[in-house]
């Protein structure tokens, strides 16, 4: 646990959408810090409700080329759903935020074998191939994109939480202390939390939104 000074400068960060763990391995069994739905649908989620017949199928594309092949897909007519999250990156002792594909090429895609032209799916721009068995898309498990939808905003970025307490230790993960540690100290109804860093010497403590901080393990 960090040691408290007497010396504490409080901050007070802006808004920015937590960050899963990074990495290139797909596991699509949903976080428990996926947030659920309240009730009400975003945008997203609205339209990208499946009619009968559908299901989601996983497209695999080409690296960096998700939105690009989602863009294309859209023009064939095809529903496709692109999981983001927005994570804090460090280039030329600079720190931006950029928004990032959960799942590093893979997109899922609304499809009714019996009435889709499914194959034209793999020759889209961006497109490598479909996920296939025996010669047929494998639908995904039902549930998971669903899960994920209800839980984006009307950008597609997804919004996540820990179950969090005063005292657990803390990384920060978007903002100007992205990637520091520090101590949960409180935590209110509206959804902020305040977080106490110790950064040269000092005790900085910091209030920002939930969804930017993650329990440190």
């Amino acid at each position: 646990m960090p040691k408290t000074s007497s010396k504490v400068t409080d901050y007070e960060l802006g808004t920015s959408p937590v960050h899963p763990s990074q990495t290139h391995k797909v596991d699509f069994n949903i976080p428990n810090r996926v947030c659920g739905c309240d009730g009400a649908l975003s945008s997203e989620a609205e339209n990208l409700t499946l009619f009968p017949g559908e299901r989601w199928f996983l497209a695999y594309t080409a690296p960096y080329r998700e939105a690009i092949a989602k863009t294309h897909l859209g023009r064939q007519g095809f529903r496709s759903f692109l999981p983001r999250y927005v994570k804090t990156v460090r280039h030329a002792r600079k720190m931006r935020d950029v928004i990032a594909p959960m799942f590093p090429r893979y997109l899922f895609v609304a499809l009714n074998l019996e009435r889709d032209r499914w194959r034209s799916v793999a020759s889209t721009t961006g497109v490598t191939n479909l996920f296939m068995m025996d010669d047929r898309p494998v639908p995904v498990r039902q549930g998971i994109v669903e899960t994920l939808i209800q839980s984006a905003d009307t950008a597609g970025r997804l919004r996540f939480f820990e179950s969090l307490e005063p005292g657990q230790k803390v990384r920060l993960i978007a903002g100007p202390f992205a990637q520091t540690l520090g101590i949960l100290r409180k935590l209110n109804d509206t959804g902020r939390v305040e977080v106490l860093l110790e950064i040269m010497g000092g005790g900085v403590r910091v209030r920002l939104p939930r969804s930017s901080v993650e329990l440190a393990v």
